[in-house]
């Protein structure tokens, strides 16, 4: 409810991706659940733009066994093993939630759902619809958070998390007019997806901006391996309007195959037993290997061909992906496809329990924002089912939070009333900010990494920090926020890869020489928060 200007509700969700759905969905059935979303539930974000596909066991030559075995060896053995156990053991439970709610995946002729191959694992267990799986769990989504009677509060961003003493207790926002808004709340769930537009070439929305890690670390909460950027392989490439939009690891889950200049199918050099199948740190990697060493493209690209494959199976399998070339003029039944690595996901984030409580009283977390469940690398179709499990575990949590005195705290609403006043006499426009931090973290941060170079970056993102954006209007008041808290993400993400000295999954340090592999890593997670940052030291099992 709301009165005084201020928004009570017992869960507040922020974030209207998939997880943050699922998340209010689950919270409704305990209590008033208000979902915040900073752009339009069901529009923004990542979950509706998956192609790909979401990982289930659901035939019996597979198992969760090997589904757990393939998600800790394609994280590089970096992942939080009670967490990936109860990804895979409710991740096809939550496919059931979701047929039952009346989502509709392709089937086999036996009116089984239909599972394809995706990098890394070892049975075809990446139920789809079509390449816009995505949109079709989103649409399914929001129809039942209608049922469930939370209420959507669109185009708000939240600008800080409210606390009494250590608690989460609400968040304050901005709404498209650059009015404050208050929320107080007995469980905040945080669901704000990830990141990768603190890089020069990402496939993120323009949400993907880390406002979920910047908040959580201005509270107090810790974050782990937040170095583990995931740069999926094929982004396109040409034409240059298309640069870094996803062409989907379905492409290569179908029979696409990656070719350089000079036509050599070339992943036999990386991954000779599972070539484009190899996992996606491998084979970008790969990719840009090809590019430095001066076989790629004209266009600084390779090529990804499905001519080779039916016309059919191209316009039934991958309708999404034949209508996004044919938008740019490029017919992939006929051409080839130019693409180069991207970012794409960050496995790092909050360091979360199985239920989805972060280390701050009162917060829960869940979806891209967290981290351990993916490790050092995700696998292509974990995503989704990441965001169904823990969502609706974070959301179950939340909902059962006790109730408490709902009281704002004047000391910090004032505070941010003059940080945000302040913005009117910045110095330097938002934009201007991004571009200088986005070119920075692709050249020092990127998918090959040295001490130097990160330390580099490191300095830049420090005087970029100490720049002030400015605010044309009240309209662009929430753009400096973001652009503020895009900085902190970046400094997350390069602090913690100065203290990964080693390579390991998405992670390369090329100045570092290492003795180990990944399985016996004497690293554990890097760790970061206000009052401690370090890298664990016990020796992985």
């Amino acid at each position: 409810m709301r009165s005084d200007g201020v928004d009570t509700a017992h869960v507040l969700v922020i974030g209207s991706g998939g997880a943050g759905v699922r998340a209010a969905i689950e919270a409704a059935g305990y209590g008033e659940t208000l979902l915040v979303s900073k752009t339009l539930a069901g529009k923004g974000g990542c979950t509706t733009m998956a192609e790909g596909g979401y990982n289930a066991v659901l035939r019996e030559e597979d198992s969760c066994e090997i589904h757990f075995e393939d998600t800790l060896k394609g994280g590089a053995y970096l992942n939080d093993r009670d967490l990936v156990q109860t990804l895979v053991r409710e991740a096809p439970e939550r496919m059931a939630d979701l047929l039952r709610w009346g989502a509709v995946f392709d089937v086999t002729d036996s009116c089984e759902v239909a599972q394809r191959p995706f990098g890394g694992q070892r049975f075809p267990r990446t139920c789809y619809a079509g390449d816009r799986t995505g949109h079709e769990m989103m649409a399914t989504l929001i129809d039942r958070l209608d049922a469930a009677g939370a209420r959507v509060e669109n185009e708000v961003t939240i600008i800080t998390l409210l606390q009494d003493g250590e608690r989460v207790s609400g968040a304050i926002g901005l709404d498209k007019s650059g009015e404050m808004r208050i929320i107080l709340a007995d469980a905040t769930v945080l669901a704000t997806g990830g990141g990768t537009r603190i890089y020069d070439i990402s496939t993120n929305s323009s949400s993907g901006t880390g406002d979920g890690y910047a908040l959580a670390y201005k509270a107090g909460a810790e974050l782990i391996d937040m170095e583990q950027v995931q740069f999926h392989p094929t982004g396109a490439v040409y034409p240059y309007d298309a640069r870094g939009r996803l062409v989907t690891e379905a492409v290569r889950g179908e029979g696409g195959i990656l070719k350089n200049s000079l036509g050599e199918r070339f992943m036999g050099r990386y991954d000779p037993e599972r070539m484009e199948l190899s996992t996606r740190d491998v084979v970008s990697r790969a990719i840009a290997t090809e590019i430095l060493e001066g076989r790629g493209t004209e266009h600084g690209g390779v090529y990804l061909d499905v001519t080779h494959l039916e016309r059919k199976q191209i316009e039934t399998k991958l309708p999404v992906m034949l209508e996004q070339f044919l938008k740019f003029g490029v017919d992939i039944r006929e051409e080839p496809m130019e693409v180069a690595p991207t970012a794409h996901h960050i496995m790092g984030g909050l360091r979360i329990s199985p239920e989805g409580q972060t280390t701050v009283p009162g917060l829960y977390a869940c979806g891209e924002v967290t981290g351990g469940v993916h490790g050092a690398n995700r696998l292509g179709g974990n995503a989704l089912a990441d965001t169904q499990v823990f969502g609706k575990r974070a959301g179950e949590a939340a909902g059962r939070a006790q109730e408490r005195r709902k009281e704002a705290d004047q000391a910090v609403i004032s505070a941010e009333e003059n940080r945000i006043s302040a913005f009117y006499d910045g110095d330097i426009s938002p934009s201007t900010v991004v571009r200088s931090l986005r070119t920075a973290m692709w050249d020092g941060a990127g998918i090959f990494r040295t001490g130097p170079a990160l330390e580099k970056t490191r300095e830049i993102i420090i005087h970029l920090l100490m720049l002030r954006p400015r605010a044309a209007s009240p309209a662009n008041l929430a753009e400096c926020c973001t652009v503020q808290n895009m900085l902190v993400t970046a400094s997350l993400v390069v602090r913690g890869a100065l203290l990964r000295k080693e390579s390991r999954g998405a992670h390369v340090r090329q100045d570092i020489v290492q003795t180990w592999d990944m399985q016996h890593s004497p690293y554990g997670h890097t760790f970061l928060s206000r009052s401690r940052e370090g890298i664990e030291t016990e020796v992985q099992e």
